[in-house]
C-alpha cells in the first residue's frame, strides 16, 4: 500500500550523535519531519521511521500490535548505536511510550530522551470495554490533528482499530511497570492543552521514572502535537540546547543533506 504523502520514514546521516524519533499511535513522521529537519541542519544523524501499519490506512494498522512498533524503534536504535558514539530518544506522544521502554532495556545505549506529551495510559470508561468491544467493533474515531495553530495538519487515520487500542493499553501498562528502570536524563515538554493524553500522565512518568536529571517545560500555546504546532520552534530549540550539554566533546559535524 503505497505511503500516505508526507508520512515517509527520514534518515540523515550527520555527526557522532545520534537522534532516534518516534512519531505517535495512528501518526506519521510528518507530524516529526520538521523536528528532524532541524537536527539533520544542525549536523545530528537522525533516524525518523515510519512504525508498521502506520502512514498508509487504518486496515493496515488494524493486523498489527505494539510488538511490531517498539520492534522497529528497537531496531532502529541498534543501527543508530553502530553508528553514532552517543544516542539520544525523543518521542511525542505514545512515541514517548516507546522511547521510555527503549530507555528502560537499553541502559547506558540511550544517552538521554526528549519526550513531548508522552502516553501512560488509555483513558475514559470505554478503555476497559477494549478487550470485549474489539470483537464487535473495528474503529471508533481517530485522534489525529489535535492542533492550535491556525491550518496545522497532521497527517494520521480519522479512525482507530479497537485492537490496535487494545494492544496500545497493555503496552502502555508494560511501560508503567518499566519507568522505575529508566535513570536518563530528561527533558519533558508538555501542553497546557492537550485533548488526547491529559495531565496525569505527564505527572505519573515524572513521578516514577528514576533520572536524576529532569526538566520540565510547560507549552502554553498548543495542544496535543505541539511539534507542529505554535510552540514548535521552542520545541526544537530546548532539544538542542539539551542535546548540547550532554553531548559536550562529541563531534557533531557532518553532512546537513536530507535523505
Amino acid at each position: 500500500m503505497p505511503v500516505l504523502p508526507g508520512a515517509e520514514p527520514f534518515r540523515h546521516e550527520g555527526g557522532e550523535v545520534g537522534v532516534l524519533l518516534c512519531h505517535g499511535f495512528t501518526g506519521s513522521p510528518q507530524s516529526l519531519r520538521p523536528w528532524a529537519d532541524y537536527l539533520a541542519a544542525r549536523g545530528y544523524t537522525v533516524s525518523l521511521p515510519l512504525l508498521p501499519g502506520h502512514g498508509t490506512r487504518w486496515e493496515d494498522m488494524a493486523v498489527t500490535g505494539w510488538q511490531d512498533w517498539y520492534a522497529e524503534v528497537d531496531r532502529e536504535l541498534r543501527v543508530l548505536r553502530e553508528r553514532c558514539a552517543r544516542v539520544f530518544v525523543f518521542g511525542l506522544s505514545m512515541g514517548g511510550a516507546l522511547a521510555l521502554r527503549l530507555a528502560a532495556r537499553h541502559g547506558d545505549a540511550v544517552a538521554g530522551l526528549v519526550l513531548v506529551n508522552p502516553a501512560n495510559k488509555v483513558h475514559g470508561l470505554s478503555a476497559y470495554a477494549l478487550p470485549v468491544a474489539r470483537h464487535l467493533v473495528r474503529t471508533t474515531k481517530g485522534l489525529a490533528g489535535d492542533i492550535a495553530l491556525e491550518g496545522g495538519h497532521e497527517v494520521g487515520y480519522d479512525r482507530v482499530p479497537l485492537h490496535c487500542a487494545h494492544s496500545l493499553r497493555r503496552f502502555l501498562r508494560i511501560v508503567d511497570t518499566e519507568l522505575p528502570q529508566v535513570t536518563q536524563p530528561l527533558l519533558l515538554l508538555h501542553s497546557s492543552q492537550d485533548h488526547v493524553v491529559p495531565p496525569a500522565d505527564t505527572a505519573r512518568v515524572l513521578s516514577r521514572v528514576s533520572s536524576r536529571d529532569v526538566e520540565e517545560v510547560l507549552l502554553e500555546q498548543s495542544y496535543h502535537v505541539a511539534t507542529l504546532d505554535h510552540d514548535a520552534e521552542r520545541i526544537f530549540d530546548e532539544s538542542h540546547r539539551f542535546l548540547a550539554r550532554l553531548a559536550s566533546g562529541v563531534a557533531e559535524k557532518g553532512s546537513t543533506s536530507g535523505g
